[in-house]
């Protein structure tokens, strides 16, 4: 019997050795699998999500896999897998929100191709930086409006009470004035309806809608008013200086495009990315503000060195007097901080390298800014409302801190960003200069059921509100 060569068993070495080092570096992260069959880890995840990403990183590291009803979540934590899922030419945003903006609007795959670029920059363009501050006196005179509605006094519920304000101004200014009902029977209507839409949103971009009746007939009520007024928005034009709305700039692309039977799906795609987290953004900071007597004093004395003690002048705010009163600012960023969105996503396309494991192509890759934002190498104090910390950002050049990203990051962050902040800052100070006002009852936690979008109370709040003599 011929005995293997000395080089023959060198070379079968090297191969094995050069095998088990792919295999190791083929590795996936470690993977959460449940027992149930597709649905995995979908009871355990869904019972309160945020609290079930948290508890993974300390168990299993930076990087793990969660396995929930057919789809593989891998979440980065750590700065290497967040340069990944920012920078990485092999993860893709469009093919991960594809399936959820079909079954939430009914928007197909390739339309939603075709016009999503398009319909990106032009938003970008309408109420970004450049143009926004043309807006800051339709958005004072539409909240003016509003509160006249509320009276000199009363309590509310503070989220309907933010409710009231946002719905009819966001509706009225970017699709067309008059188009949010005035008969208070049509406006509970439609408070019922979008509050079932949004609340559901998760659900809905998840699940068949065959399976969330109560949401779908939301959905369907709130698209047949866009069909309705589509016609009327088109035509539409300012009394005051014949400008279009942003939704009539939007269905001149769309229809260019021959996707005109689609515009009142893009209506209420734009609905719920203008509303969904705007309202719970002033929820947060008006809680917050009430909840802190210095910051609340401080800020009530700014408005009062600005505009005045009275609180029954229709007073007008301007690019000058923002920048005169940066503590707003700083606490609506503050509590994006802590109110942040439980997951961002991209789409893997080709495996990607992430310490020492691959993450396979199909995988969604998250990032969870809300916990990124508890980092306290990003944020000292990570739990603790600190507005003075956004002191150090570069706010006159739209530079935000290091960690900072409740509105996404890279080429596709929220187009409609400077929109909401110019929005909610006006609405705090036309309410804190109208009103003296006090919360009834201590501000709730945030809901740990959610992972898309701004954190919504877990209770209810009142609060009280008085006009300043």
């Amino acid at each position: 019997m011929e005995l293997i060569s000395p080089t023959v068993i060198i070379i079968l070495g090297f191969l094995a050795l050069l095998l088990f080092f792919q295999r190791k570096n083929l590795r996936g992260p470690p993977c959460i699998r449940g027992w149930i069959p597709w649905i995995g880890a979908g009871f355990e995840f869904g019972k309160a999500p945020l609290e079930f990403i948290e508890k993974a990183r300390i168990k299993y590291g930076p990087i793990f896999t969660v396995f929930v009803m057919g789809t593989r979540m891998t979440f980065v934590t750590e700065e290497e897998g967040i340069n990944v899922f920012l920078k990485s030419k092999e993860v893709n945003f469009e093919l991960a929100v594809q399936k959820p903006v079909y079954r939430t609007a009914s928007i197909p795959k390739d339309t939603f191709f075709t016009l999503h670029e398009k319909l990106y920059v032009t938003i970008k363009g309408k109420i970004g930086t450049v143009n926004l501050y043309q807006l800051t006196g339709q958005l004072t005179e539409e909240l003016h409006e509003q509160l006249e509605k509320l009276g000199t006094h009363g309590t509310m519920e503070l989220n309907n009470f933010v409710r009231h304000l946002l719905y009819p101004v966001s509706v009225n200014i970017l699709f067309q004035k008059g188009l949010f009902p005035t008969n208070e029977r049509k406006i509970r209507e439609f408070h019922q309806h979008f509050q079932a839409y949004d609340e559901g949103f998760e659900y809905g971009s998840q699940m068949p809608e065959c399976l969330l009746s109560h949401w779908s007939k939301s959905k369907k009520w709130l698209l047949a008013l866009f069909e309705k007024n589509i016609p009327g928005i088109k035509t539409y034009r300012s009394a005051k200086d014949n400008s279009v709305t942003l939704m009539q700039t939007l269905l001149d692309i769309i229809e260019m495009e021959r996707n005109e039977e689609k515009s009142p799906n893009y209506g209420l795609l734009i609905l719920w990315a203008s509303l969904s987290n705007a309202v719970p953004v002033a929820f947060w900071t008006l809680g917050f503000v009430l909840s802190h007597p210095s910051v609340h004093k401080t800020i009530v004395e700014g408005i009062s060195s600005v505009f005045g003690t009275a609180g029954k002048d229709k007073i007008k705010v301007s690019e000058d007097d923002l920048k005169k009163l940066p503590l707003i600012r700083w606490c609506i960023l503050e509590t994006l901080r802590l109110r942040a969105p439980g997951i961002i996503t991209r789409k893997v396309m080709k495996p990607v390298q992430i310490l020492n494991y691959t993450v396979p192509s199909g995988d969604l890759l998250m990032l969870s800014p809300f916990w990124l934002h508890r980092n306290p190498k990003y944020f000292p104090e990570p739990e603790v409302f600190k507005p003075e910390r956004w002191k150090k950002a570069n706010l006159e050049k739209n530079a935000f801190l290091d960690g900072f990203m409740a509105f996404g990051s890279g080429k596709y962050q929220c187009p409609g960003r400077w929109f909401a902040l110019l929005q909610i800052q006006i609405c705090i100070i036309l309410i804190l200069y109208k009103y003296d006002c006090s919360l009834l009852d201590p501000l709730p936690k945030q809901s740990s059921l959610h992972l898309l979008g701004v954190q919504q109370p877990e209770g209810q709040c009142h609060i009280e509100f008085k006009q300043r003599k």
